[in-house]
């Protein structure tokens, strides 16, 4: 009997290793190699590799006047950009670890981070510094240390290092109601381009889009795989990436080779690729980050077949470096859509299907995926229990021997064939958008909400693949009595505790959670949010315009369920993605620009409405 465990039958290993064991000292190598080659854009500003490398030098020469040295753990709390990308290497340089920090998160994650993590210096730039202020926290504002016109010398800093040194932290959702930060060496991420270099054979040619926040370790691909190689990062601001018009735009005049989208993110990436038809320098894009519908591929397929750009499916997660398989994806995966299928492991590491008695299950069977290689992560810092409970050792070695796995909690299935197919979880850890969500540290902060007396959240796909969180609440009276005020004092401590991606988009109001006979959550009995969800009153104090009533139309159509007049769309349970898509139906309908990052002063009907009856009246 076959046993569900990759035996890399399909190992494309061709022997490439970097010229240095650690990342910043490829990425010197590399300077010295391309000097004159750009290392990065930002549609309006570009960097070369000399430049790069003498502004972290530059950098790295003041942190270790700071006392940063080797394992010292660096924040990083500024938005993607060319200067972050010169403190990330400047802090490796000085032998630190970077621990980013996303300026978007709420001040009680942010000071949550901090003070687990301990770190002792944040990174940031003059604007941002100021909201990072913490007791034991030194702030470095780095304007003026990266500066472009400023990069004509730099101190020589020499600090030792070696391949199992710590080069990131990434914290990620925990299911003990508080975040946990995985931390990764620098042997970790090296490997993972050396073991895949004879599928991609990614070079100095290539140009690499950075879409993703640092925070999310899908940008270790992006970022690593362009300077690693001597290519190219085009930064994406952050209001670009959240338009997926200008993101194709941006994508197509800067020649991008490679492509790394989550498969939400890549549908408004297809959609306006089919409105724009401007032509495209993509080699491979590759899909990460949640399970991908191959059937939502089709459209793209039609138009650009499968051999250029190639479409990759990786399957991964934090604690094993970004990726741990790999599918090239062909016409007939795409057309026949069975499953989601996500390869075969990459070359080093080896992937374990067991039962619930962690003993292997038979070829089409489901089981429990445990992670075997170099690519397992060191562990969950400050968190020996819980490294001890997620990174265990099994005997699973070729001759039985006890090797160190990564127990993912993720279910499944080996075909005959030899790959691996995703089956879902064997908890209750959801991925949506990209983002690994333990609904527990959700339901943790809506219970510290006096007026809730318990809660469950889970997943809702509202369909074409557009699936949000959503809230069950058991008031600590009774569901009548339940008004504007305690839903407004609710979604605002969600807005302060949580990250916009772990809002809950609906709130269902029950007398009870229900059970079934063994005590847990009936989840077939959870009555569905598009029919059940809150309605806030349509509160305002004057008379709707006729583009205010048409926005309030469209919002309540994509499942706002009664936003009022001055409701944020976010805190009103709108996300990233039904926001483009409104702005899309309104683009449309009123001829008129409309983007994301218009809504800077506010995400409201008022705000929006206004914008648009603005620009009717210039257009007149």
């Amino acid at each position: 009997m076959q046993m569900s465990t990759s035996d890399n039958a399909a190992d494309p290993t061709s022997g490439f290793r970097f010229p240095a064991d650690s990342l910043h000292e490829v990425f010197s190598a590399r300077a010295q190699q391309f000097p004159a080659n750009f290392a990065a854009t930002d549609g309006q500003r570009s960097i070369t590799y000399a430049q790069l490398e003498r502004a972290s030098t530059r950098l790295a020469a003041e942190l270790v006047r700071k006392g940063v040295g080797r394992g010292t753990l660096v924040g990083l709390y500024m938005e993607r950009s060319i200067d972050m990308l010169a403190c990330l290497l400047g802090i490796l340089k000085a032998g630190g670890a970077y621990l980013p920090i996303d300026p978007t998160y709420p001040d009680t994650r942010i000071r949550y981070i901090l003070k687990d993590s301990q770190v002792k210096l944040v990174l940031g730039t003059a604007a941002s510094v100021p909201g990072i202020a913490a007791p034991g926290v030194d702030t470095l504002a780095v304007d003026q240390l990266v500066a472009a016109d400023n990069l004509t010398r730099a101190e020589a800093v020499t600090v030792g290092s070696t391949p199992q040194d710590l080069a990131y932290v990434i914290y990620t959702s925990g299911s003990t109601g508080n975040p946990k930060g995985v931390m990764i060496e620098h042997a970790n991420v090296l490997r993972l381009f050396e073991e895949t270099h004879a599928w991609f054979g990614f070079d100095q040619n290539d140009v690499w889009s950075m879409f993703h926040s640092i925070g999310f370790d899908f940008s270790v691909w992006e970022i690593w795989g362009a300077l690693l190689f001597g290519g190219q990062v085009v930064v994406v601001p952050y209001d670009v990436s959240r338009s997926p018009a200008q993101f194709h735009q941006m994508v197509a005049q800067t020649r991008v080779t490679v492509l790394n989208q989550t498969p939400s993110a890549f549908r408004n990436f297809d959609q306006a690729d089919r409105a724009s038809g401007a032509p495209l320098a993509l080699r491979h894009i590759v899909f990460g980050g949640e399970a991908l519908n191959l059937a939502t591929l089709k459209p793209w397929l039609a138009r650009h077949g499968d051999a250029k750009p190639a479409l990759i499916n990786m399957y991964g997660i934090t604690e094993t470096t970004v990726h741990v398989s790999y599918k090239r994806l062909t016409r007939t995966d795409i057309e026949d859509a069975q499953g989601s299928s996500i390869g075969v492991a990459i070359p080093d590491l080896r992937m374990h299907l067991l039962d619930t008695q962690r003993q292997p299950v038979p070829n089409g069977v489901p089981g429990e995926l445990y992670i075997e290689g170099p690519g397992v992560a060191r562990g969950y810092l400050n968190q020996p229990q819980l490294t001890a409970e997620r990174f265990v050792t099994l005997p699973l070695g070729d001759a039985g021997q006890p090797v160190r796995v990564y127990k993912t909690g993720d279910i499944a299935l080996r075909t005959i064939g030899g790959e691996f197919m995703f089956a879902g979880r064997a908890d209750d850890q959801l991925k949506i958008r990209g983002f690994r969500i333990e609904p527990k540290e959700i339901e943790s902060c809506l219970q510290r909400d006096p007026a809730v007396a318990a809660c469950h959240v889970d997943a809702h796909d509202y369909g074409d693949g557009d699936v949000r969180l959503v809230a069950y609440v058991v008031p600590q009276a009774t569901p009548a009595d339940w008004n504007d005020a305690a839903m407004d004092q609710l979604t605002q401590r969600a807005s302060q505790d949580l990250p916009d991606y772990m809002r809950p988009s609906a709130y269902v109001l029950l007398p009870a959670l229900p059970l079934t006979p063994h005590g847990k959550i009936d989840r077939r009995a959870l009555p569905s949010p598009e029919t059940n969800a809150w309605s806030r009153q349509t509160h305002a104090d004057r008379p709707l315009s006729d583009v205010e009533r048409h926005v309030l139309q469209i919002w309540n159509e994509l499942g706002l369920n009664g936003v009022g007049l001055r409701d944020d769309f976010f805190d009103a349970g709108g996300t990233s993605l039904t926001l483009i898509r409104s702005l899309a139906l309104l683009k449309a309908h009123y001829k008129t620009r409309l983007d994301p990052s218009m809504l800077a002063q506010g995400a409201t009907v008022e705000t929006l409405a206004s914008i648009i009856s603005a620009s009717l009246s210039q257009a007149v």
